[in-house]
């Protein structure tokens, strides 16, 4: 048998915490391995996406960077069909769906080259093309894309294999042409009607896209309202949001079956009033996603798995085995790119300066990107309830935001839980134009324990954005 390579550290997967580890590795000298594999995309519609070897993880290749540059093209379609209000007047508008995916395509190419060229040129560390699978608890085996095997050990191993699009069993699926969140990025035409099964935030990013492209768009859920772990008022605005885009929204509707009938895809849902069967020319399936953990072997390793396949971690992101962490989505942490980031963070500090950094305790903030955006970061008032916390609420719409008037862009509200003893601002959800940004000015206050009277008091210039925490924190005295 081959002598397995030893490397210092072994970094499975190049998403937002597995680059970076690697290169603050290889840059302290240590010999560092980073293997990644071509992304396996599902579904029905596979043949459709570019196949190519890319650098980045799911943020850069399927997730972050390719969805908000699409958005961004939706939007500018919302705007110019809402020019009018503006006193400006346009022709009638076309979408050309090849560029908008092209755009797409080299922004992505453009990240992910970026990040493949910043890791090769990195002393000390090696790229290897591969698919990783344990042989033991401090080894691995890749089958590498160009063909053959490597096996390679250390005694520190990180997993950073991120997630996929699941499949739910629904009779007929199978046999249906469905797309997931990263086939419906490679259409080259704007769907006529666009069937989106979960309304999960995914599936609403999407659905309001391809409405302000011109699709006809109907969103089905399960849940009896969107957005569960919101408080219920978000829930409330959500909803009428997107129907005033003129999107269909069913709640309370569980999925029975999917036909495809005359190149005509059936949804047939069960619903309080019976069956109710839709008829749609593309079907987007959105609910949920499932760990790439399955193709790791860990048994061989003795690693622990949930059977939903996330990787259980401590606080240090240490696996059950000594010296095997898993970071990012895999571990069953909050799926976010900033999180994995931090994830990398607390493995740095540790590996290299002997830190004792943990998860304990650290923020979750949050952006959905329909439009308006929807931002959250600390707790919500159910949750305050839920605590049995001495609370105030903050709350003030959109419409009460001069800026948000003067541009036109009034939808939603800001909201704020605080502390009613010292002040402290315990969380936000900022629903409204340029929500991610508001949320996070609250998260530095939050992050430096600002009591919410100094932005009560606070000058800020006008007329922006920021002066509205004057007038909702005022509503506290």
């Amino acid at each position: 048998m081959t002598v397995p390579e030893r490397f210092d550290a072994i970094i499975i997967g190049t998403g937002q915490g597995g680059k970076p580890l690697a290169a603050a590795l290889a840059k302290a000298g240590w010999k560092t391995a980073i293997v990644e594999r071509e992304e396996k995309i599902g579904g029905t519609w596979t043949a459709i996406v570019e196949r190519e070897e890319k650098i980045g993880g799911t943020c850069v290749v399927v997730g972050c960077t390719p969805t908000k540059t699409m958005i961004a093209s939706a939007r500018v379609a919302y705007l110019v069909n809402r020019a009018a209000e503006y006193g400006i007047n346009t022709g009638s508008i076309s979408v050309d769906q090849n560029v908008v995916r092209q755009r797409k395509r080299d922004i992505v190419k453009m990240f992910s080259g970026g990040s493949k060229r910043s890791i090769e040129k990195l002393e000390h560390n090696e790229l290897i093309m591969g698919e990783a699978s344990f042989a033991g608890p401090q080894e691995i085996e890749v089958s590498l894309n160009a063909g053959g095997t490597r096996r390679l050990t250390s005694d520190k191993i990180v997993i950073n294999v991120g997630a996929r699009p699941r499949a739910p069993d629904i009779p007929g699926l199978d046999s249906v042409p469905y797309l997931n969140s990263t086939t419906i990025m490679e259409l080259d035409v704007v769907p006529e009607h666009l069937l989106v099964l979960g309304g999960g935030f995914i599936g609403l990013e999407f659905g309001q896209l391809f409405r302000r492209l011109g699709a006809r768009v109907t969103v089905t859920d399960m849940a009896d309202r969107l957005a569960k772990r919101e408080d219920p008022d978000v829930s409330e605005e959500l909803v009428k949001i997107l129907r005033e885009d003129g999107i269909d929204v069913s709640l309370n509707s569980t999925a029975k079956r999917v036909a495809h009938v005359n190149g005509i895809i059936q949804l047939t849902l069960e619903t309080a009033d019976g069956e109710r069967t839709l008829e749609g020319s593309h079907l987007l399936v959105s609910v949920g996603r499932t760990p790439n953990s399955d193709s790791l072997n860990l048994a061989a390793a003795g690693i622990e798995a949930k059977s939903n396949g996330l990787i259980p971690v401590n606080e240090r992101l240490e696996t059950n085995v000594q010296g095997v962490f898993a970071i990012g989505d895999v571990n069953g942490g909050p799926p976010f790119t900033h999180i994995s980031y931090d994830d990398f963070r607390i493995l740095r500090d540790n590996f290299l300066d002997g830190g004792t950094t943990t998860t304990t305790g650290r923020l979750v903030p949050y952006t959905v990107f329909i439009d308006p955006q929807l931002a959250r970061v600390g707790i919500n008032e159910t949750e305050a309830v839920a605590k049995g916390l001495n609370y105030q609420v903050a709350k003030m719409p959109m419409s009460h935001v001069a800026r948000a008037l003067e541009v036109d862009e009034t939808r939603g509200f800001l909201k704020a839980i605080v502390d009613r003893d010292t002040k402290q601002i315990l969380g936000c959800t900022v629903f409204g134009i340029e929500g991610g940004e508001l949320m996070s000015m609250l998260e530095i206050a939050m992050m430096g324990k600002v009591p919410y009277t100094v932005l009560r008091d606070g000058i800020f210039a006008h007329p922006t954005l920021a002066e509205a925490f004057n007038n909702l924190f005022a509503k506290l005295d």
